[in-house]
């Protein structure tokens, strides 16, 4: 048996960890979920690409999504079969959509936020963000191997 024919078989995986709103919790995130997909054997170009995903959201999780005493959460669930994977992060803060920078205030000012989500757009298949009851969000993004997107 090869190992295309062991990957098609393959079982969905699911991961989910609460992390502590600061920056070492958006550190964790993105360490937690390269370690959990290369256990996974994810492809590495995929890896890398939801490594620079999970690092944004979680930077904006802890940033803008923060509420004193709650914790943001990352859900990883990858298809082996199809070579996808979604990445989710909710956070506490339901009432602050995201939002992708459209520009700057003068010609050769950088905004001061919306590039992670510019990141994220470039890097993921399509990213959005739904409702958390009872007041949070979940930002979402879903990636693809070339094979498969």
């Amino acid at each position: 048996m090869n190992q295309a024919s062991a990957q098609l078989n393959a079982p969905p995986r699911t991961f989910t960890q609460l992390l502590s709103a600061t920056r070492r919790g958006a550190r964790l995130a993105r360490l937690l979920a390269v370690t959990e997909l290369g256990s996974w054997s994810v492809p590495r170009d995929l890896t890398e690409r939801t490594e620079a995903v999970v690092a944004e959201l979680a930077a904006n999780a802890v940033v803008h999504g923060r509420v004193p005493g709650r914790c943001f959460r990352l859900t990883l669930a990858f298809d082996p079969s199809v070579g996808r994977l979604r990445v989710e992060v909710t956070d506490a803060r339901g009432d602050l959509p995201p939002r992708i920078a459209t520009g700057a205030a003068a010609p050769d000012a950088l905004p001061l936020g919306g590039r992670g989500l510019a990141l994220v757009a470039a890097l993921a298949d399509h990213w959005d963000c739904v409702p958390h009851p009872p007041g949070g969000k979940t930002v979402r993004a879903v990636l693809s191997t070339p094979a498969a997107g």
